[in-house]
Order: C-alpha cells, then sequence, then structure tokens
C-alpha cells in the first residue's frame, strides 16, 4: 500500500483522505470500449486481481459502476474464490460494433461502462452504493477505480481518459497497490485475464515485470511461469539474464531477471528467448550470507529460442539525463526489515532504486570511481554529479548520507581495470545489475577504459626541532613472510611520506611465525625487519616497545597475534621510560607521587582482563618524555566491525552489533585517561590508534565526553575526513586524540593519504600524523 499509517481499517494516506485497505483482492483491469466503434473485443469488462497470499471467496461481493458524476450505482453478483495470483474477469455489457469476444468470464453482468471516464468498486456485500464523491472510503469498499480525468472519485488521483482502444491496466500485472489510481494503472491496449489465465501476466503468458513485481520478494514467488519472454543479454557459467524488449512506464518494475540453468546454458547472447519455469527467491551466500537481499530468478526452465541475433535492449542509463539515484537515503521507512515492511519507493530509497533495475542492462556515463579496485574486481563508482566528494575525487560517509548512489562494478562477466579513486571511466560503462556480498553489483559486459585522475601519495610536513611528531598506522597483519617489497614500502611511506615521525604506534603487527597458529607470540622478528627496512630507507634508527598478547585471544587472523606496538626515535628529544612489570594479563595503573601521574607499567596494557576485550586488542599504555616533559601514549586497535548488517541488506535499518564492544572499550580508555588527569588536569595525553569507529560515531562520543580529549578527525573540513575506503565510502576508522593542554596548542594535524585510495596499497589504512609544539 501507499506511504501511510493504519486507522482502524483504513488507510491514511499523507494527502489526508482514507482509503480502502486491499490486502489481496483488487481492481486490476477496467475497460468501457466493448464493441464500440474500432474495439478489440465485444464487451466491457472489469478484472481483479488476487495479490495476496490466500484464497479469497467472493459470495456475497459485488462489483459496482457509477458514471463519473453520477452517485447511482449498478452492481454484478460475484461468485466462487480468487486463489493468490489468479485473475478473475467479470464481462459487461456488450456495445453495438464488433470485435472479438472475451476470454470465458467469470462472472457475467449486463453493465454498460463508460468507455472514457466512470467509477468501480470491488464491494464485499451485494448493498449498492449512493455516493457520488469520496466513494473509496465507503464502509465495505475493498478497492477503488476512477477512470478518466473526469472522475469525481478515485484514489489519490484518477487514471488517465480511457477509449474504445484502451483499458486502465493495474501495474506489475496487478501486484501494484500504492492507493493512487494514476500512479497505478497505465492506459494501454485491453489484455482481458480470466481464472485460467498465468498469475502475474497476461493472454497466458508473463511478463519478466509482473515477477519483479514492485517489491524486493516477487509477488509470484513459488509459483509456475509460463511463455516469460525476453532476449538475452548476458551468460554466466549457471544461467543467463535476459530483459523484455517492450518496457513498461512503471520505473519500479525490473524489466531484467536471471534464469538459473545450473550448467552453462546453451543459450547465446542476442536469443529471442520464450522460457517456462519456477519463480523462486535466491539469498546469495548461503548461511553466511544471510543478511543479503535475495535475487530474484527463474529456476528449472525450460527455454525455447524464438530468434537469434535480437538487437538488444536499450541500457537504462543512471546519472545525469537518465535516472538519477537518491542522494542520501538508503532505506527511510522500512521497520525492520525491507522485504516486508516499508514503501517500496525508488525515487527516495537508494535500495528500493537500485532493486528496481535488477536484472536489467544499465548504464553509467563517464562513471566517477570513489574506491580502488580490490583483489575481487570491484571497483565502486558513481555517476558524474554526485555530492560531498573529497578533494582526491572519493565520497565521503556521513552520518546521515550513506551514499545511495554508490555501485560496484565487477568482473564476473568481463575484466576490470586497474583504477584508483578521482580516476573516470571514459564513456560509457554498461552491464546487468546483480547483488552479492550485501551490494548492487553492475557486470560489466566489456572492459571499461580508464582515464587517470592524477593523484599522488601524500607526504606531510617536516615537523621542526620543537615539534614532537606522533603518527598512527595499521601496517595490516604484518608478519616476516610478507614480502620485502611491502616492508621497503611500509618503511618508504614512514620515512619519506610521514617524515620519520618520533612516535609511531601500529597496529596489527603479527608475530614470528604470521598466520601459523603453533603458540608463537613473539613479534621481534616482525619488527626488526621493519626497522631495518627504514633504516634502508633513509630513516632514523628506531627502537620499540610492546607487549606480547596471550595466544589466540586478541582476534584478527587466527594464529597472527596482531598488536600494538610503540615504534620511536630518540635522536630528536623523545625517551621510553621502562617501568617493568607489564604482561597480557596485568592491568596498569595511574600512579600518584605528590600531585604528578606516571603509569605503574609503561609499557602496560589497560584493564586486560575486562570482558570488553574479550576477543579483542587490548589498549598499550606507554610514558615517554619528550625533552623532559612527560607524554602519556595510548595506543588502540578497538574491535572490528565485523558481524554488522551491511548497508544494502534487507535489515533496514541495519544493525551495528558490533558497536556495543567499542563502546565498552571507550568507556574503559576514557576512565584510564580521567585517571590521568584527575593527578593533572594538564597532563599530555595522547590517544590513537584504530578505533574501527566514525567521527560521528558514539565511540568518539564517549572519548570526547567533557571535552577531556579533542578528536583530531573531528576537526577537519567533512571532505578531508576519511582514513579509510569501504566500497566506495571515504570513512574515518582512525584516530588522534589529545588532551585539552596538548590541543591548545598550534599543532599541525594531517591524514596522509598513501593507502587507502589506490589499487596498490601497502594497507588499507591511511596514516595520520599529529605535530605539537612542545619547546
Amino acid at each position: 500500500m501507499g506511504t501511510a499509517a493504519v486507522v482502524g481499517g483504513l488507510l491514511a494516506p499523507s494527502g489526508g483522505a482514507a482509503y480502502a485497505v486491499s490486502p489481496d483482492i483488487v481492481i486490476s483491469q477496467v475497460y468501457g470500449g466493448g464493441g464500440n466503434s474500432g474495439a478489440p473485443y465485444t464487451h466491457d469488462f472489469i478484472e481483479l486481481y488476487n495479490r495476496g497470499t490466500s484464497t479469497v471467496p467472493l459470495s456475497g461481493w459485488t462489483v459496482q459502476y457509477a458514471s463519473a458524476s453520477g452517485s447511482t450505482w449498478s452492481k454484478t453478483a460475484l461468485s466462487g474464490s480468487i486463489a493468490p495470483g489468479q485473475y478473475y474477469l467479470v464481462q459487461e455489457a456488450a456495445g453495438a460494433g464488433s470485435g472479438a469476444s472475451l476470454p470465458t468470464p467469470d462472472a457475467t453482468g449486463t453493465i454498460a461502462m463508460s468507455a472514457t471516464s466512470a467509477k468501480v468498486a470491488l464491494v464485499t456485500s451485494t448493498t449498492a452504493l449512493t455516493c457520488a464523491t469520496g466513494c473509496a472510503t465507503q464502509a465495505g469498499v475493498r478497492d477503488f477505480v476512477g477512470y478518466g480525468s473526469s472522475a469525481g472519485s478515485y484514489e489519490s488521483a484518477p487514471t488517465g481518459t480511457l477509449s474504445n482502444t484502451t483499458a486502465a491496466l493495474r501495474n506489475g500485472g496487478g501486484t501494484t497497490d500504492t492507493d493512487d489510481n494514476s500512479a497505478d494503472f497505465t492506459v494501454t491496449a485491453p489484455n482481458p485475464r480470466n481464472s485460467s489465465s498465468s498469475g502475474g501476466g497476461g493472454g497466458g503468458a508473463t511478463r519478466i515485470r509482473d515477477i519483479q513485481g514492485t517489491s524486493h520478494l516477487s509477488p509470484l514467488n513459488g509459483r509456475q511461469a509460463s511463455g516469460v519472454s525476453g532476449v538475452v543479454t548476458a551468460k554466466s557459467t549457471t544461467g543467463f539474464w535476459m530483459q523484455d524488449p517492450q518496457p513498461d512506464t512503471d520505473p519500479a518494475t525490473s524489466e531484467g531477471i536471471f534464469v538459473y540453468t545450473s550448467t552453462a546454458p546453451t543459450v547465446a547472447v542476442a536469443d529471442s528467448v520464450t522460457v517456462d519455469g519456477t519463480v523462486s527467491e535466491y539469498r546469495p551466500g548461503g548461511t553466511s550470507g544471510t543478511n543479503n537481499l535475495t535475487t530474484t530468478e527463474i529456476t528449472a526452465p525450460t527455454v525455447t529460442v524464438v530468434a537469434s541475433g535480437t538487437p538488444l535492449p536499450s541500457p537504462s542509463l543512471v546519472g545525469s539525463g537518465g535516472r538519477v539515484p537518491p542522494a542520501s537515503a538508503i532505506e527511510d521507512d522500512a521497520t525492520g526489515d525491507v522485504e516486508n515492511s516499508g514503501v517500496f519507493d525508488p525515487a527516495s530509497d537508494g535500495i528500493d532504486f537500485w532493486e528496481s533495475m535488477e536484472g536489467m542492462r544499465v548504464e553509467i556515463d563517464d562513471a566517477a570511481v570513489v574506491g580502488p579496485r580490490s583483489s575481487y574486481g570491484e571497483i565502486p563508482v558513481v555517476p558524474q554529479g554526485s555530492t560531498t566528494r573529497t578533494n582526491r575525487g572519493g565520497i565521503v560517509l556521513r552520518p546521515d548520507d550513506a551514499n545511495p548512489e554508490r555501485v560496484l562494478l565487477d568482473d564476473v562477466l568481463a575484466a576490470t581495470p586497474t583504477a584508483n579513486v578521482g580516476d573516470t571511466l571514459s564513456g560509457a560503462t554498461t552491464g546487468v545489475l546483480d547483488y552479492s556480498f550485501g551490494n548492487f553489483k553492475l557486470l560489466v559486459t566489456s572492459t571499461p577504459s580508464v582515464t587517470g585522475g592524477g593523484i599522488t601519495p601524500e607526504t606531510t610536513a617536516t615537523p621542526t626541532a620543537d615539534e614532537l611528531s606522533t603518527a598512527t598506522f595499521n601496517v595490516e597483519n604484518l608478519d616476516p613472510s610478507d614480502p620485502q617489497s611491502k616492508f621497503g614500502g611500509l618503511a618508504a611511506q614512514i620515512v619519506a611520506n610521514l617524515k620519520s615521525p618520533d612516535l609511531v604506534a601500529l597496529e596489527e603487527v603479527q608475530d614470528n611465525s604470521g598466520a601459523t597458529d603453533d603458540s608463537t607470540v613473539a613479534c621481534d622478528q616482525t619488527m626488526s625487519k621493519l626497522i631495518s627496512a627504514i633504516t634502508a630507507a633513509g630513516g632514523p634508527s628506531y627502537g620499540y616497545r610492546q607487549i606480547n598478547p596471550q595466544n589466540d585471544t586478541d582476534g584478527g587472523e587466527p594464529g597472527g597475534n596482531i598488536r600494538q606496538v610503540f615504534l620511536y626515535r630518540t635522536d630528536r628529544g623523545l625517551a621510553f621510560v621502562d617501568r617493568s612489570g607489564g604482561t597480557a594479563t596485568r592491568a596498569n595503573a595511574v600512579v600518584n607521587t605528590g600531585g604528578v601521574p606516571s603509569l605503574k607499567y609503561s609499557p602496560g596494557r589497560i584493564d586486560p582482563t575486562n570482558s570488553a576485550f574479550s576477543a579483542s586488542r587490548k589498549p598499550l599504555a606507554g610514558e615517554f618524555t619528550w625533552k623532559g616533559k612527560t607524554v602519556f601514549v595510548i595506543a588502540n586497535h578497538f574491535n572490528s566491525k565485523g558481524g554488522d548488517q551491511p548497508l544494502f541488506g534487507h535489515a533496514q535499518p541495519p544493525t551495528r552489533s558490533s558497536e556495543t564492544q567499542r563502546h565498552n572499550q571507550a568507556t574503559v580508555v576514557k576512565n584510564f585517561v580521567d585517571q590521568i588527569l584527575a593527578v593533572d588536569a594538564g597532563a599530555s595525553v595522547i590517544v590513537l590508534g584504530d578505533l574501527n569507529d566514525f567521527e560521528f560515531s558514539q565511540t568518539a562520543d564517549i572519548l570526547t565526553a567533557n571535552n577531556a580529549l579533542v578528536d583530531l578527525p573531528r576537526t577537519l573540513p567533512a571532505a578531508e575526513r576519511y582514513t579509510y575506503d569501504y566500497e566506495g565510502n571515504s570513512q574515518v576508522l582512525d584516530h588522534i586524540l589529545l588532551s585539552s593542554g596538548l590541543a591548545a596548542k598550534a599543532y599541525g594535524y594531517d591524514v596522509v593519504h598513501v593507502n587507502s585510495e589506490f589499487a596498490g596499497q601497502l594497507s588499507d589504512h591511511d596514516p595520520q600524523v599529529v605535530r605539537i609544539p612542545l619547546p
């Protein structure tokens, strides 16, 4: 039904009127030109359709008719029942002219209907209506259609005006019902269907759009469909896509579908075919894909090739000059599951927009690349003209905008090129629209051409002699078995792009045996190899401090035992204060010595046995001095987003279950910082690392409560707030936070984009650095 709220037995739409709820039987077609000059049929008729899931008995029901402005109603009694997906044909009066006979009617009346404009009601009683206007809200009215511009009563607005050769047909083969006669019906040639007609189709044949319907689940799911016609547009190893070359005018109904043959199909692209089979909803990903949307398919097909070499249906253009995707909302009205709640609204909901083209040929001209080509061959793109772009060509995730215009190009049917953020895919990128792994994907049918955007890795400023330079860098599962090119590349980024910071908090440093789960927990070989590479790249001599975790207790890649490491240089005034005793399970503490705070252990872990850090990295606290001034540093790697529901999944709004643990982790870290500041409100504290959450998240809110810490990503312009690119969304995951005393200084802060935007990335994270003047 339309955008509305149920009030008693009626539906109250936004316009203020209330229309009869039609959960099952609707008027699916009206024709009043029967037997008139040039009419294709001898009789007028009213057609019904069961869009529900249960058989509905019609005993005691009537279809009723009145003129456009009249209040006198004629009626025809109904009998029998209508099964789900079945039509029911009511024949009315014949005209004086010729024409074809209707299919065998299911009920017969003698009403002479207007060929152009009138009113038709489906009533659940034999009592005649007496209204001239407002009839759609009368008691007993199950469904109502005002046809023609002069109709005095209707749902929202009447259909277009009919003629001797046209009827009003409900879209989606009868399945579409938004309580708007104008939007729900198309004026076209009459197509009478009786109870023997194939459900959801016409003339004994089902159209693809009838199968797809105006929802995420097919109204014909589980039913047989016969004579489904289309042109083969693409083939995979297990089936083929086909598209109706004669689309309707309803953008909400897809004209494409996948036919699952299980083995390589024998049809060829450009074959015109008809298909008989079972309509099925397939949820990709099996047991691990429970959050995915389904794709509509025809299974167990019988395929007949009608012709070969047929021109392919024109692709639907997405972007300027074509269908423009919603600007901000992926889904704004579902209440738990988009498959059974909310309004299907492609104009305002991104998830509905892309769903409405499922299986169709789609074209994007001069597609803008907003994420690098992944190792899976996927390239996130948006149409030209999308907003909130970064200075380097990406698109920024915001609290109220998850960028529904994004779609992933995939290499299932043809190769995708290497591409970086800011590149343009020149000309038309065309493919068939599919869905898998939580995303809509355009399966390109030819390899796009790339025009480079010209971005290069960034370089930060060199710190002055009085500036403490501190960075955070997730080095993505670094272990000794990684190729020397990774160590050399990371070393070059630290030396050349980060300008050899005084301190680097590293995340995802693995143990000496990497992913081999052999109880190894030490990482000295990993660190030795990195430090040697830094020296070879012309950098200074670095030392490091860390605490070996317990085996297989900190999450991450199984066997890898990732941890945070303090990597630091001592030639510019930084020194590490060693206080022994810290272990994997021993909790650090703040010591108050005459109003001067210090750490009990340096390095030491913060509350490592707290359940907040179960199967996750424990915060590493260290005490440093910069030219004699004490600086406390806490390196973090909070719980990952694994397990969160996808943005384009069927759960809407999606649940981010991983947040709870990060909130608890942030609370523990914030309490530890507060203990330091309770001893000395002016203490210098730096909290940094991969927090796995956005700058607008509750995690960041917890850390910055009472303004004790300032989150530096929040200080950047909106278009510069990103350290990571996930499926084309540029976003913040990594943070540096400063205590208020440090934040009051004229610091320099820089997210150094060297990885996240590039296909040849050494890590999926960008490092960031802050230069704090502490003379």
